[in-house]
């Protein structure tokens, strides 16, 4: 059974949630769709973030540690006005993963983060998704010079940074004093594919 929190509130306050969704960006690729996270993407959130995928990003989590991050990726927007979206496969609808322009406790600066579930993985989603959110982030919130961090140990997120033109930046790694994680800054604006 479906655990309570993870259910709509009948209602009005399910308008309510409805037009706070409708004011996050949609953002369209040739084969992708970010967008809002919505209640009935949150069991991809928990397969990734409950599973050995999740060793990346804090896990493997319990359901109830996934839902934390699923609803700090939402409430991103409302607080910072960037935060995390799910990546949509436009043909088929599926949710394939979540990208994120964060700020969580501990960061110097605003994240470009990328999750994936097994379905997303292998087909450059990722590396779509983040040219897609940092040009966006870029031209309209005037959001450059992106980091990601990344675990050492992480060999597909550095690909898809070193893809993305990223490059690593051991004076932010030393600022942030965490030898667990690399820095990998994106060029300042929109960046050629």
């Amino acid at each position: 059974m479906t655990a309570r929190h993870e259910q709509p509130t009948p209602g009005p306050a399910s308008e309510i949630a409805l037009c706070f969704q409708a004011m996050v960006p949609r953002i369209k690729t040739e084969r992708l769709l970010l967008r809002a996270p919505q209640l009935t993407d949150f069991p991809v959130c928990a397969e990734i973030a409950c599973s050995e995928r999740g060793r990346f990003v804090g896990g493997p989590m319990s359901r109830d540690e996934a839902w934390d991050e699923f609803a700090k990726m939402a409430a991103g927007w409302l607080l910072h006005g960037h935060g995390g979206l799910a990546i949509e496969d436009r043909a088929s609808g599926a949710v394939l993963g979540f990208i994120v322009l964060g700020l969580e406790p501990g960061d110097m600066e605003v994240e470009l983060g990328f999750a994936l579930s097994a379905a997303g993985e292998g087909k450059g989603v990722a590396f779509e998704a983040a040219v897609a959110l940092r040009d966006w982030a870029a031209r309209e919130l005037g959001l450059t010079g992106l980091v990601s961090y990344i675990d050492p140990d992480n060999a597909r997120s550095i690909a898809v940074a070193t893809r993305l033109k990223a490059v690593r930046d051991t004076a932010a790694e030393a600022a942030l004093g965490d030898e667990q994680t690399f820095v990998f800054r994106h060029p300042a604006g929109e960046a050629t594919q």
